[in-house]
């Protein structure tokens, strides 16, 4: 940490050459801030990470340091067999005991409805923050959210503030009664006014809007001092390969103050760690840190070890359950399935085809969210890569209508937007280069009776499924939600449709067989 302003008024109190009041307005404070974001419920390690290794880090921290704080930017809720279990009660107790200070919500805390939000919430003992979601017509979340919460910390008012992806309506199933901005700066100003007027000058904002909208709204602000971010699950770093950029990432806000922006990656395999120096009037005058690797040579705190043991029980009986054989490795990784072809998403729409009959079935890479290993396949294998308990939804749909839905899936590769859509029944081709909106350049339709494919017919009426999410508009799919004939949302457990194609037949062994070809590459 620099020191060079607070050494130079040292030495010249010494010598007296300045009063001891201007020593008193030169004082710092100092704060270390420990966060996370996006860890979906992986509280288990997987080779590295893991919340027991967390907690041990954290206490060491804290031994260290006068004044900290631990704080996370949401994405709490889905990913692993632990949510579904528990849906947010896992986290109430991982939380709890890793000893949190506040949290902001992410879009994944709003799947399974307002009532599991709010059960999660109650179970709490810190603050959850959210500035831009308004909760006062909802029955379940009034008065549960604030816009912003006040910590005390070493004598010093910390205020910290909470941003939620406007996103979220179409990410995720909030209740209909919530109200989210899009007006990020504005709502943020307001509520860091109100925090100055109270005397209030060190303000953190946990933000779930992602690293890129972060940067941009850092210039747009005055008062916030740290951004902690998520939602795009950037690992920000000094030291670790695959990092995104610098930690901390500086910039400068609308007045030209120094605004500090972090992000720790995801699934609880890095803490984040910055140290910050305050001045007397709650300007940041040095800073420094890094985002820390669980790695598996730390050792595992005990309490949150015989707590996992615990939880993960009746986890235990459900992963063991075995559904079929798989001849080949089944991709299913972000990094693939948001952006092309993978085999996994042909099983998924394949398996949605001969449980339902449909012309076409589509399916949200973002919905994929593992890989599953080449042999036997298990229940819990099944239920890691459709965590989120989507029920399959048929209805018809004009061609002019596919072709809109298929541009929608193609609109946000760049952002690695989990709308791209993994399809069977059909092939297209797209063009990248092209401005979303323009990119698709042919689509195809399967004969089921020839078993050749024919072109998209604009004016016919196709029936077509795909999961509830999608069908009522999730991940940008609108077309689906307006424009959709006879729908049916509440057909079988995406997750049971799977299984049961895999049962029947083992071993499975899809291929990647050109439905999807970028013509641009």
């Amino acid at each position: 940490m620099r020191r060079a302003l607070l050494v130079i008024t040292i030495v010249l109190l010494v010598i007296g050459l300045i009063p001891s009041a201007m020593a008193q307005d030169e004082e710092t404070f100092a704060l270390t801030i420990m966060h996370t974001n996006d860890t979906h419920a992986q509280h288990e390690p997987n080779g590295d990470g893991g919340v027991a290794r967390q907690a041990t880090v954290v206490k060491q921290i804290r031994a260290e340091v006068e004044n900290s704080l631990l704080l996370d930017a949401g994405d709490r809720f889905t990913g692993t067999l632990f949510h579904q279990q528990y849906h947010g009660q896992d986290n109430v107790q991982i939380m709890n005991l890793l000893g949190y200070d506040a949290m902001t919500l992410g879009n994944h805390e709003f799947d399974n409805g307002d009532d599991v939000l709010a059960a999660f919430i109650d179970g709490l003992d810190f603050p959850v923050v959210a500035t831009n979601i308004d909760f006062r017509a909802s029955a379940e979340l009034n008065g549960k959210v604030a816009p912003y919460a006040v910590l005390e910390v070493g004598g010093e008012q910390i205020g910290v503030i909470g941003l939620t992806t406007p996103e979220t309506d179409i990410l995720a199933s909030p209740g209909d009664d919530l109200v989210f901005s899009s007006d990020l700066a504005g709502v943020t100003q307001n509520v860091v006014n109100e925090l100055t007027g109270m005397d209030v000058n060190k303000i953190i904002l946990l933000s779930h809007i992602g690293f890129n909208y972060d940067v941009a709204l850092a210039g747009e602000v005055t008062g916030v001092d740290i951004i902690i971010g998520g939602h795009s699950h950037t690992l920000l770093s000094n030291a670790y390969t695959g990092a995104e950029g610098e930690y901390p990432v500086v910039m400068e806000g609308a007045d030209a103050a120094p605004i500090l922006v972090v992000q720790a990656g995801e699934k609880n395999e890095f803490l984040g760690r910055l140290d910050v120096e305050f001045d007397a009037a709650g300007v940041l005058v040095d800073w420094g840190g890094d985002v820390i690797s669980l790695s598996r040579y730390i050792t595992p705190d005990t309490d949150i070890d015989d707590l996992l043991v615990e939880l993960a029980a009746p986890i235990e009986v459900l992963k063991q359950t075995p559904v079929g054989e798989s001849a080949v490795f089944l991709v299913g990784d972000r990094s693939v399935c948001r952006v092309e072809e993978c085999n996994l998403g042909n099983l998924i729409t394949d398996a949605i085809i001969a449980h339902t009959g449909v012309d076409i079935a589509i399916q949200n890479g973002g919905g994929i969210r593992a890989d599953i290993d080449e042999g036997e396949v298990t229940l819990g294998e099944v239920l890691t890569v459709l965590p989120f308990g989507n029920l399959v939804s048929t209805f018809s749909l004009s061609g002019a209508d596919v072709w809109d839905a298929l541009e929608n899936g193609v609109s946000q590769v760049e952002d690695g937007a989990g709308r791209f859509p993994q399809v069977g029944g059909l092939r297209f081709t797209w063009d990248g280069s092209q401005e979303p909106g323009s990119r698709i350049v042919s689509v195809d339709v399967l004969n089921a009776e020839t078993g050749e494919y024919e072109p998209l017919d604009l004016e016919a009426v196709y029936y077509v499924a795909t999961n509830d999410y999608m069908r009522t508009g999730g991940d940008g799919y609108s077309v689906f939600a307006e424009n959709a004939m006879n729908p049916y949302d509440f057909g079988t457990p995406l997750d049971e449709v799977l299984a049961d194609y895999i049962a029947a037949n083992s071993p499975v062994a899809p291929e990647v067989e050109g439905r999807i070809t970028r013509v641009d590459q």
